[in-house]
């Protein structure tokens, strides 16, 4: 489970993580240079200049995972070996210490590998836009290009910056572009990006080895879907 040094959403790091863990899942942490993450502040607690909290169930599982030795010696993005792995995890967030994280070229490159391995890449909310810019050199293309996939939707995030932004300015615009606008050039002519039929209810695609998930509501289903598809990769392979 890759993370920014700083800023990642609460929920899609740490509801996800505890249920990888109670499906028995191993999860390793990295970040750019090997430092301890922290998940955005702002989302640990409410009020006026903390709009959007998250949940007492995902406070609660961050403390949990912040605990653990792994959390606490988290490997390098450079050290992430697609071939030690079965899959990778890419949560999402807002704030600007995202950037570190969707920016990186070195994080890029190793999705790549993990699609070239077959192995599982999940991701949710800005998650999405790692594969989205991870460029596979043999094809020049997303190595979303083709595929089915969402994220957050541009409705989502127009909500989330015009109900916030008297209090915290841009702080829910990570860039200018919309994520939504560019995942859906990411996916191509052949592929698709769907919004779900609406934002009060879980919503999840699920494409090969691709599963990707729009926000912190859909979390709790798609780190069930992720444990589920890992166990199926491995009654195929044995």
């Amino acid at each position: 489970m890759p993370l920014p040094d700083n800023d990642f959403d609460t929920t899609e790091a740490a509801v996800s993580w505890k249920a990888f863990v109670q499906g028995g899942c191993e999860v390793t942490f990295a970040t750019e240079h090997g430092r301890v993450a922290a998940c955005d502040q702002r989302l640990l607690s409410s009020g006026w200049f903390h709009p959007l909290p998250a949940h007492e169930e995902a406070v609660v599982a961050y403390d949990e995972m912040i605990q653990t030795a792994a959390f606490l010696s988290p490997i390098t993005y450079r050290a992430i070996e697609a071939d030690h792995f079965d899959a990778i995890h890419l949560s999402g967030g807002h704030a600007k210490g995202m950037r570190q994280y969707l920016d990186s070229t070195v994080l890029q490159q190793k999705v790549v590998d993990f699609v070239r391995a077959d192995k599982l890449v999940g991701a949710v909310c800005h998650g999405v836009l790692v594969p989205a810019r991870a460029i596979d050199p043999a094809t020049g293309k997303s190595v979303l290009d083709g595929h089915r996939v969402t994220t957050l939707t541009k409705p989502l995030e127009k909500w989330a910056f015009r109900t916030t932004v008297l209090r915290v300015g841009r702080r829910y615009r990570t860039y200018w572009k919309y994520t939504e606008t560019e995942v859906r050039a990411a996916v191509g002519t052949t592929g698709a990006m769907l919004r779900g039929e609406t934002v009060e209810s879980p919503f999840i695609v699920e494409d090969g080895r691709f599963l990707t998930g729009r926000y912190p509501l859909d979390v709790a289903l798609y780190a069930q879907t992720f444990v589920r598809m890992l166990a199926d990769a491995h009654h195929q392979d044995a």
